[in-house]
């Protein structure tokens, strides 16, 4: 049979959603505290500058959970027997591959679905997967997986896979949710691969998100020329610093931008006008970190359930393999979960 052509859709079709930019903004910006949601980092420039990010020596998440990957793929591949993957968030498309390498060994269909809030991105992941992966039928999704994702509609014998340690920039009540959405899109058969990272020392995780290159700075502050180019804002970037600090009770690093001087910023397209004194801040993004505990707590009442649990020797980061449940059975990671021990 002939692999149907490339293609790259949206979730929804045209018109069906407005683009809920600039409410999101005015709300964010009206509110005590001021925030912007960390979704809109991802433009062209600043999808560039996190797949640098990844490649930096202080940032372990990448490398840690691409070597645990290495490991384990067959593994979960084998216990699945995926009809489809399906990556949520798929930036560069870089861990999908081995993924793919896993599933292309055997004889099952061989379908990849990508899911990307970034056009350009996207399109070029699909590209370079289809050309790498001829026998494949490799297409696109464009959308926004926080609201996108129980439009999708279920698929037998569907492995979605979340990497990275997204799930950490959810607020621990958005978990819920979201988990439900993943679980909406899971028909008979499917599985859910969701990369972790994982509570461990304050000065380690604090570096990640200090560089000493001044990337992570780069791309916080990048997110207000996202504004001025689709808002019509005039944030002057120089104007805020890059703030990133590790919040011990809550479990999360909390990344903020610092008015470095007082000024004023218009943002038309947001109907907003507003005022910034020296030290006044906007929190663009959190990092949840967890426990195998605490995410087990949140998988409860989602229709998932934990049944392996992957880690590295340092235990820096997981990789926990969920299944689709009843609605009304409690989520527990299964007896004899597994530690990936990589060298």
């Amino acid at each position: 049979m002939p692999i149907p052509t490339l293609e790259v859709r949206r979730v929804r079709p045209p018109g069906e959603r407005s683009d809920p930019m600039a409410a999101e903004i005015r709300a964010g910006l009206s509110a005590s505290p001021r925030s912007i949601p960390c979704k809109y980092f991802y433009d062209d420039r600043g999808s560039a500058l996190f797949e640098e990010i990844t490649r930096l020596p202080e940032y372990y998440q990448t490398r840690t959970e691409e070597k645990i990957l290495e490991g384990i793929a067959q593994q979960v591949i084998d216990r699945i027997k995926p009809q489809e993957l399906m990556e949520l968030g798929s930036g560069a498309g870089r861990k999908i591959r081995l993924m793919l390498d896993a599933l292309t060994r055997g004889d099952r269909p061989t379908r990849c679905l990508l899911f990307d809030i970034n056009e350009r991105y996207l399109r070029e992941s699909v590209r370079r997967l289809k050309a790498e992966y001829p026998q494949a039928d490799v297409r696109g999704m464009l959308g926004d997986f926080t609201v996108d994702l129980e439009a999708v509609g279920a698929v037998p014998g569907r492995l979605v896979v979340f990497f990275a340690g997204t799930i950490g920039n959810l607020h621990p009540e958005e978990v819920g949710p979201f988990l439900r959405s993943v679980t909406s899109m899971l028909g008979p058969g499917g599985g859910f691969l969701l990369g972790v990272d994982l509570e461990k020392d304050v000065s380690r995780l604090e570096a990640a998100y200090n560089d000493a290159a001044g990337v992570t700075a780069a791309f916080n502050r990048n997110v207000l020329q996202v504004l001025n180019d689709r808002l019509g804002a005039d944030f002057d970037l120089a104007a805020f610093e890059h703030v990133a600090f590790y919040d011990r009770e809550r479990a999360w690093i909390d990344v903020r931008l610092r008015a470095l001087r007082a000024s004023r910023v218009r943002i038309p397209g947001a109907r907003l006008a507003l005022s910034f004194e020296q030290g006044d801040e906007i929190h663009t993004e959190i990092s949840c970190k967890y426990t195998r505990s605490s995410l087990t707590s949140l998988v409860e009442g989602t229709g998932l359930r934990i049944i392996d649990w992957f880690t590295d020797p340092e235990e820096l980061f997981a990789l926990a393999l969920l299944e689709r449940t009843g609605e009304d059975e409690p989520a527990e990671v299964a007896e004899g979960a597994e530690t990936a021990e990589n060298g």
